[in-house]
């Protein structure tokens, strides 16, 4: 199953490919090529003939507006025999001849043919930013548009014509480069997805042992044949020599596991027989579980004999339907008790939220308070609230902290009026108070005393009875 066995779905792509290029290709003459434009008139007989051709391009040009048209007839004149030039770098060239029109309409004609030429560069332009663009349609369009562009017979802006067309060259070869990196990318992580693959076939095969669910590991080799095919075809085609060897590996992988499993086979008939005595008495142990109120320790049961179930191996198809049956419904009965039984504590949950949100109510009601007093009372009746509430058992576990947390905002509340009451009251912020006068007292006496120093230490300077001065100043502290 190398990648060039199954190649349907790459040539249908190629196909498509070359399917869809010569319908962008059918659509190319629609826009005249400088082939098909005539330098010279031709004669009045087959102009007349000929007449609606020329004036179908301008009818087709509608998309034009008037002032592309205009900016595009500055570039050319149209001389007195109604012969068209446009200018070209230092001089002008002759690209036509309309003898039989105006000069107006003659110079509008190849205007729009050269509005129709630079459509094309924008059309490709566009073309390069998608995605789905191909290095063999850059080429060709290049290709193409290098001819058109090379003595175009239009009027217009020549040289912003071909600057334009060197850009977009320029764009091609980063864009063909650009596709050349993602092909390769693309081609490591189609190797890197089907190693995958491979790697989990050949987990699969080492870890066969006598506890293997063989139906369940058929399904999953099976399941990774599948992807195999689907990558294969849906993917970009990987090295033949890639491609050969991770087939080895995954085929090696298949062998291995067929060889395990006709040799369990063997030794299947041998098994049921078992395997049907340890599942008849999984099925009695559930049947007399099964009307069990305990719900924790009856659910862990359960799964023990699940496990138990699994482990025990096949019985045989028949056999094994009908012990199953038995034991699902065994099951059932339990599991179905245990789910009524849950519906119910639910319903009364919500019961309890209900009534829990209506002693919000009655709580939030209780705030703001203001006093000291109204505090008081608050409390008082936010604690009847609080024991009913506590009475009213549990709620949904979803709904607890945000009916608690309403329920606690007013019990802050109260709280914050009561803690400013205390404070006002404290006696021990009283006592630091008063020691605080009579710190600040001694400290204003130990100052007046100080100043009454300073002043008798200036009169003893002065002259004069400092002494008696001095003594009078003391004795009026």
């Amino acid at each position: 199953m190398a990648d060039e066995n199954v190649t349907a779905s790459e040539n249908t792509n190629e196909t498509t490919e070359q399917a869809t290029t010569p319908a962008v290709k059918a659509s190319k003459p629609a826009v005249p090529s400088p082939a098909s434009m005539k330098p010279h008139a031709p004669s009045p007989a087959a102009f007349a003939k000929k007449a609606p051709q020329h004036t179908a391009p301008a009818a087709a040009s509608t998309g034009f507006s008037d002032a592309d048209v205009k900016t595009a007839e500055a570039f050319g004149r149209v001389a007195d025999d109604g012969t068209v030039f446009v200018k070209d770098g230092e001089g002008e060239r002759e690209v036509g001849q309309f003898p039989d029109a105006s000069k107006e309409e003659a110079l509008a004609l190849y205007a729009r043919r050269y509005l129709d030429l630079k459509a094309k560069l924008d059309l490709f332009a566009n073309k390069l930013k998608s995605n789905n663009v191909k290095s063999r349609e850059i080429d060709e369009t290049i290709k193409t548009l290098s001819a058109e562009t090379e003595q175009p017979a239009v009027v217009g802006d020549l040289a912003a014509l071909k600057a334009q067309f060197e850009a977009l060259k320029e764009e091609g070869a980063a864009k063909k480069t650009a596709l050349t990196e993602a092909r390769k990318a693309a081609i490591a992580k189609a190797v890197e997805e089907r190693t995958a693959i491979v790697e989990k076939a050949e987990a699969l095969a080492d870890s066969l042992d006598e506890n293997t669910n063989w139906r369940s590991t058929a399904d999953k080799f099976r399941s990774l044949f599948q992807q195999w095919q689907e990558h294969q075809r849906n993917n970009v085609r990987i090295d033949k020599e890639d491609a050969d060897a991770l087939w080895a590996r995954f085929s090696a992988a298949r062998t291995k596991f067929n060889f395990a499993r006709r040799k369990w086979v063997q030794n299947r008939d041998e098994e049921r027989n078992s395997a049907k005595s340890t599942k008849e008495a999984i099925i009695a142990e559930a049947e007399a579980l099964q009307d069990s109120t305990a719900w924790v320790e009856t659910s862990r049961k359960f799964t023990e004999l699940m496990d138990r179930w699994k482990k025990a191996g096949r019985a045989g198809r028949r056999d094994d339907d009908a012990m199953w049956e038995r034991f699902r419904a065994a099951a059932d009965t339990f599991f179905n008790a245990r789910q009524a039984d849950r519906d119910q504590i639910s319903s009364s949950e919500k019961e309890n939220l209900a009534k829990k949100e209506e002693l919000l109510v009655k709580a939030e009601a209780l705030v703001p308070v203001k006093s000291e007093e109204e505090a008081k009372q608050a409390r008082q009746a936010l604690a009847a609230i609080q024991e009913e509430w506590d009475q009213i058992g549990y709620v949904p576990r979803d709904e607890v902290r945000r009916i608690e947390g309403r329920l606690d905002a007013v019990d802050k509340q109260i709280k914050a009026i009561e803690d400013a009451a205390w404070k006002q009251s404290d006696p021990e912020a009283d006592a630091r108070k008063s020691s605080f006068e009579e710190q600040l007292n001694a400290q204003l006496a130990e100052l007046d005393v100080s100043i009454l120093l300073s002043a008798n230490i200036h009169l003893n300077l002065g002259g004069g009875d400092g002494g008696d001065n001095a003594g009078y100043l003391l004795s009026c502290i």
